[in-house]
């Protein structure tokens, strides 16, 4: 089981990616944290340096992940700073308020396609040509699916949509990736608790037409799950997972 190496992980601004960016540094792996806001990945950075193993090192870079011009240049950096890459956490992602379809405005579904699709296809793309041509070759991309890969919430059709699309974008790079020791999983996660994930503790829509609160789980079991996909040997996968607050409404959910 590796318990470093070098990593990248998008939209470690905040929230899920902050916490499994912090993470991976406590545990010995250099990591970039990437995500829009510089003064914000400069903050989670520093806090991470501060309590990191060994010669780990948190790397603060800004970058939009639904640029490939900029895409282009954060691996770029990652060659400069580390000379390899082991590990890419897809993470970055965004939502909208809940409505129905045709009351979405079209530049609301782009902004979320841009990030959530466009922006894990660019990094992914990146990293799997790092990933192949270094030595020794090879290397594991972990997309963030979300429960919303498996079952929608009421009025989230561009998430959603983008969300089930993750999960074919992980499936064909764990095949893809084979002759390459590339392994490719996915972490679908409900209701860990951080600030974009706030309201659902204190009520959100449900699939009855109801508005009703929802049970939350602290992030740093999803940090936790995702330290235990990146330590495995690349002879070894997990292809998917899903982490959840016990409570929340999913099998159930409509």
């Amino acid at each position: 089981m590796s318990e470093s190496g070098y990593a990248v992980v998008t939209g470690a601004g905040s929230g899920i990616g902050r916490a499994v960016a912090s993470a991976l540094v406590a545990h010995g792996w250099s990591t970039v944290f990437t995500g829009r806001r510089l003064e914000k990945l400069e903050e989670a950075a520093g806090e991470a340096q501060a309590g990191a193993r060994g010669d780990a090192r948190a790397v603060p870079i800004a970058c939009d992940v639904s640029r490939p011009e900029q895409v282009e240049r954060l691996f770029d950096r990652v060659a400069e700073e580390f000379g390899r890459l082991d590990l890419l956490f897809n993470n970055a992602g965004m939502g909208f308020k809940s409505m129905p379809i045709d009351e979405i405005p079209v530049d609301v579904w782009h902004d979320v396609v841009d990030v959530n699709l466009t922006g894990s296809f660019l990094c992914a793309r990146a990293a799997f040509g790092m990933m192949r041509n270094q030595e020794p070759m090879g290397g594991r991309i972990i997309n963030n699916g979300s429960i919303s890969a498996h079952a929608p919430r009421p009025g989230s059709v561009p998430y959603t949509t983008t969300k089930h699309a993750i999960t074919g974008l992980t499936k064909t790079l764990a095949l893809d990736g084979r002759p390459f020791d590339i392994a490719c999983g996915q972490i679908d996660i409900g209701n860990a608790f951080t600030e974009m994930a706030a309201p659902m503790a204190e009520g959100v829509p449900q699939a009855n037409g109801e508005i009703a609160p929802e049970a939350v789980m602290d992030v740093r079991h999803v940090a936790d799950a995702v330290l235990h996909m990146a330590g495995l040997p690349l002879d070894a996968n997990v292809l998917f997972m899903t982490v959840m607050a016990t409570k929340m409404p999913f099998v159930g959910r409509g």
